[in-house]
């Protein structure tokens, strides 16, 4: 139709799947523009050429089997030839109306549309010159000759005509000649909007190319507007260049496409999710390098015991070697870094504890690190929260939406094709990509909800409630053993702290066995969910993941509620006992090792789950059966490994640089396994709401529980007094208010800033004011994009009922039409008796 197609497959509708309503209102418009120009500009005799056209459509004694067997009838009987062809397809032939109603009908603008080159070419050759007018003065249409002119008889009599070709090809050079004239973006929006085949576009632009080339090659172009000429082709050339150049720079596009064309949109929304962490931990890096990592690098702490040597174990533990360095928080000083007094000092940095001061320093730089530290920590994740909500709400907005599967149908169909794609690679992998999506359309559509008896529902239900039972069962059990486990390392360790010897090698290794015992139940422990799943045997297959997500949510959730307990309930109460001067160290390395234990547990798994299994299928059991990727565990996976970074980034801040380490090696080795190790699914099935259910958990179990406890320890638990930036603080919160106070003893004018620190900071309410008023703003998003799903629904089924309407009302009027022909019929039978 005479609209605009956007073959962009990464567009927000194409993700959603929406396709707007035909626009047939601006079809009528064009075809009713075309009579009203006629009639304006034609004078009387065009009019005449409309009544005389209604009245041919009128006559009712055209109808009967006797005209159609007479010569005129004959005549009409051959225009109307095309009806013969569609007779099986076409609705109108199929209810065997009769012939005047089928006149009527075929004169519709939306059943013209196709059949009529002629119409077309005259409205368009109207519509160019009326551009022309605009941009310069022209005589009107009702000063050319009468066969210069387009007439109306062109839009439903034309065939009757024996020069109909002629006429048309005469149409078409008065239209291609009016092409020419105009500009080149004016020239460009009318052949796009004209609706004709894309063969019949690209003959008028060439046609009116060659004849805008031969003209100016005949004149003679001046040699400043050859030279602008130049200057904006290389400056279009140069920006389309850049374009190109910047979409090229998208992290893992080709790969992405990839995975896309062979494995659907449910394996592709892992890897977008990863992505997405990337970038989280990417922000993460780039604020606590540049305000806490970096000045601690430049101005080092004085040591106060010499630094253990290293033995490699380090990269395992992340103690030893690494305990006293920028990667932990004990290594961070407590006081103010100053900046000049090297040369005062004899050559050293000099750092001047809180409350001190000294004249060489007063006149220069400084810089809080305490306050620093936990500005940084405090905004982080100030901005992840907003980010977090922001994409979550987004999400909402894009996946909650109408989403009809019939309606996207036509729209892969004939509108997925990107026809500026060129090389064979790219070709082939947007084939796989339609491919596969039409698959997952087409299963979504074909499928059925089987109803059941009252006997198979209940021994379903049965057999879901075994199988949760089944799944809590062993998750409490695991939660258990975790729990005890972790109790019993944490008596070894007081007996440990103790002894009078004890070889470090030994007591760092031991420190790997919780990371361990957790990662080791983290791997097997979803292999019962799925068996429990397969008892259940779901019907569709994104009911299947959505339940999978769920258990291994449930998972980890409860495996890191009992690690949050031992790290903050028994090390951070006591850490004496244990013979810890540094407990915040000591968590951090320990999130360092269940951070690194889960990505080798991960390549353990890839390696035996996926590798292996293909090569005992393929060589033992000689079938090429490949396992499916598992999208339920290894998402939750990512969100597992995302919340021990967001719990160390207070510990350890190099940790999201650790986790993006993780992440980059895992997208190669997980799509590199994908790729040689998996299998599509054998049920296609479209996750038009995966990306937002992701997101959601990320947010609300993940990140709002890492958040609790990074608040829970800056307000409540006490710093260790031998380390880190807050020693001689009671809680991490008052270098806030120390900070505060000591600008109010500076400067008295500053005192409101104090007051609204005290009641506005210190204050947990506001926080929970804050945290209220992000989840409104979700709450008010969702409730609006529900409403906007529902007025979509109504309008779509209002569309529906209209057309119902129109079926109706021509049903209406034929049997109108039959019940006066009848009558008519009597009269005429008892006349030739007579």
């Amino acid at each position: 139709m005479a609209r605009n197609v956007n073959f962009d497959l990464s567009h927000p509708l194409m993700e959603a799947g929406l396709e707007s309503p035909v626009d047939e209102e601006g079809v009528h418009d064009s075809f009713n523009q075309l009579i009203a120009e006629q009639s304006q500009n034609g004078g009387p005799t065009e009019a005449f050429e409309l009544q005389q056209l209604q009245r041919d459509l009128d006559e009712e004694g055209r109808d009967g089997i006797a005209y159609l067997s007479s010569p005129g009838g004959r005549q009409r009987q051959r225009d109307m030839e095309w009806e013969d062809d569609e007779r099986q397809t076409d609705s109108l032939i199929a209810e065997r109306w009769s012939s005047a109603t089928l006149k009527v009908l075929s004169s519709m603008p939306s059943r013209t549309i196709g059949r009529s080159r002629g119409a077309i070419i005259s409205q368009y050759y109207n519509r160019t010159m009326q551009l022309r007018r605009r941009r310069q003065s022209r005589p009107a249409i009702r000063d050319f000759s009468r066969s210069a002119r387009p007439s109306i008889r062109g839009y439903g009599m034309e065939a009757d005509t024996t020069d109909a070709q002629e006429a048309e090809r005469n149409k078409r050079e008065r239209l291609v000649n009016n092409l020419q004239n105009l500009s080149v973006s004016d020239r460009v929006r009318m052949l796009r909007g004209m609706p004709l085949s894309v063969a019949e576009k690209s003959e008028l632009r060439r046609l009116a190319l060659q004849k805008q080339s031969h003209r100016l090659s005949s004149s003679k172009i001046p040699c400043c507007s050859r030279l602008k000429y130049y200057i904006i082709i290389a400056v279009r050339q140069s920006w389309y260049s850049w374009l190109s150049f910047l979409h090229s720079l998208q992290l893992w596009q080709v790969a992405l496409k990839r995975v896309s064309g062979r494995f659907g949109t449910g394996v592709l929304s892992y890897f977008l999710f990863l992505k997405t962490l990337l970038f989280f931990n990417l922000f993460l890096f780039v604020v606590t390098g540049a305000f806490l990592v970096l000045p601690q690098a430049v101005h080092p702490p004085v040591l106060s015991t010499a630094r253990p040597a290293f033995t490699g174990l380090e990269f395992l533990t992340g103690a030893g070697y690494f305990s006293d360095t920028v990667m932990y928080y004990g290594h961070y000083s407590n006081y103010t870094l100053r900046k000049g007094c090297r040369d005062d000092v004899g050559g050293q940095n000099l750092s001047v504890s809180n409350g001190t001061s000294l004249d060489c320093v007063s006149k220069h730089h400084s810089y809080n690190m305490p306050l620093a530290y936990f500005v940084t920590i405090g905004v982080a994740f100030f901005v992840t929260c907003i980010i977090l909500v922001y994409s979550m709400s987004k999400s909402f907005g894009q996946s909650f939406r109408i989403d009809k599967s019939h309606s996207i149908l036509a729209v892969k169909v004939f509108c997925s094709w990107d026809f500026k794609v060129i090389k064979r690679t790219s070709v082939r992998l947007m084939s796989e990509n339609i491919c596969i999506q039409l698959k997952e359309l087409l299963a979504e559509v074909n499928h059925k909800n089987i109803m059941n008896t009252v006997c198979q529902k209940l021994s379903r239900l049965m057999v879901h409630g075994l199988a949760w039972a089944i799944c809590i069962g062993s998750n409490t059990a695991c939660v258990y053993a975790i729990y005890w486990f972790s109790d019993h390392m944490h008596k070894n360790l007081q007996l440990t702290s103790r002894s009078t010897t004890k070889d470090p090698l030994l007591y760092e290794a031991s420190l790997l066995a919780p990371p361990v015992v957790v990662s080791l139940i983290n791997l097997l422990l979803p292999g019962l969910f799925n068996l429990a799943a397969w008892m259940e045997d779901y019907e569709s297959p994104s009911v299947r993941t959505y339940v999978a997500i769920g258990r291994n949510l449930m998972l980890k959730v409860s495996i890191l509620g009992v690690l949050c307990y031992h790290w903050l309930g028994r090390v951070a109460a006591d850490p004496k006992i244990i013979g810890l001067e540094c407990w915040e160290s000591f968590v951090g390395q320990e999130l360092y090792r269940f951070l690194l234990m889960d990505f080798i547990f991960t390549l353990l798994d890839t390696l035996f789950g996926e590798l292996l299994w293909r090569l005992f299928s393929e060589r033992v059991l000689k079938r090429r059966r490949m396992p499916e990727f598992d999208i339920a565990r290894n998402v939750l996976e990512l969100i597992y490994g995302q919340t021990l970074a967001w719990l160390g980034v207070l510990f350890t801040p190099l940790l999201p640089a650790v986790q993006i380490l993780k992440l980059l090696l895992l997208f190669y080795i997980k799509k590199s396994s994908v790729m040689m190790n998996c299998q599509a699914p054998r049920r296609p099935y479209r996750v038009s709401q995966m990306t937002t259910i992701f997101i959601t958990l990320l947010c609300f179990p993940s990140f709002l529980g890492a958040s609790v406890c990074v608040t829970y320890t800056m307000w409540s638990i006490t710093p260790s007094t031998s380390c880190g930036p807050f020693r001689e603080l009671k809680t991490m919160f008052q270098a806030g208010k120390r900070w505060v106070e000591e600008l109010e003893r500076d400067n008295p004018n500053l005192s409101p800033l104090a007051w609204a620190h005290s009641y506005l900071v210190e204050h947990p309410f506001f926080l929970f004011v804050g945290a209220g008023i992000f989840l409104i703003v979700i709450y008010f998003h969702s409730q609006v994009v529900d409403g906007q799903r529902k007025i979509i629904n109504l309008l779509q089924e209002q569309i529906e009922n209209e057309g119902e309407d129109k079926k109706f009302l021509i049903t209406r009027l034929q049997s109108i039409h039959e019940q006066k022909r009848t009558p008519a019929r009597r009269l005429t039978s008892q006349d030739s008796s007579c």
